[in-house]
């Protein structure tokens, strides 16, 4: 009896000419598959993961602990900066969407943290830790690829102990709101020790 806990690499080469990927993926990549599961089966799911554009292996900097931080800071871009009130913009790169070839929504989220986050730091000092305690996003509408979104953000308001920002997704070649965002940080006070 075959041990159950070996797995076999298969290429993508190793594909049916039916996949509408093979001859774009490299033949260098290759994908774990378990013994357990039916070889018809894997090549299914491979030809599956292909058809939206994953079909190589995770190289090592993409199962880093923080590579999705690296992955939005290499797309924002400041336009604008002022206190309690920041413009940003990104491309909907391919990284970055969802099956149907919209912006990904919990892309969009991880978005709405980091830009509403630096908007709020503008208006509280750097002694006072924040952390988000709420993040409520509406998703309207969707940006497809390769589409410039621009991100507004202002602060609603910032007391002692909190602090509310707005954001407003546009796409920028038409002005349409697409989404919505509304934050809410909790200042930790500094330790006295």
């Amino acid at each position: 009896m075959p041990n159950k806990n070996t797995n076999t690499e298969v290429s993508p080469s190793d594909q049916t000419s039916s996949s509408p990927s093979s001859s774009s993926s490299s033949s260098s990549s290759t994908i774990t598959i378990s013994k357990e599961l039916p070889h018809e089966y894997a090549l299914g799911v491979q030809r599956a993961l292909a058809s939206v554009g994953i079909y190589s292996s995770l190289s090592e900097n993409q199962t880093s602990i923080d590579f999705y931080a690296h992955l939005l800071r290499s797309l924002l871009k400041a336009d604008r900066l002022e206190r309690g009130r920041l413009t940003c913009s990104f491309s909907a790169v391919p990284a970055i969407l969802n099956y149907y070839g919209g912006v990904h929504g919990a892309a969009v989220a991880a978005v709405a943290e980091r830009v509403t986050f630096a908007c709020a730091r503008t208006v509280v000092a750097e002694d006072r830790e924040l952390f988000l305690g709420e993040l409520s996003v509406s998703y309207l509408f969707s940006a497809r690829i390769n589409e410039v979104v621009v991100v507004e953000a202002s602060v609603v308001r910032s007391g002692r102990n909190l602090t509310v920002v707005n954001a407003e997704f546009k796409i920028k070649e038409s002005g349409r709101l697409i989404y919505h965002v509304r934050s809410t940080f909790y200042h930790l006070l500094p330790s006295k020790l």
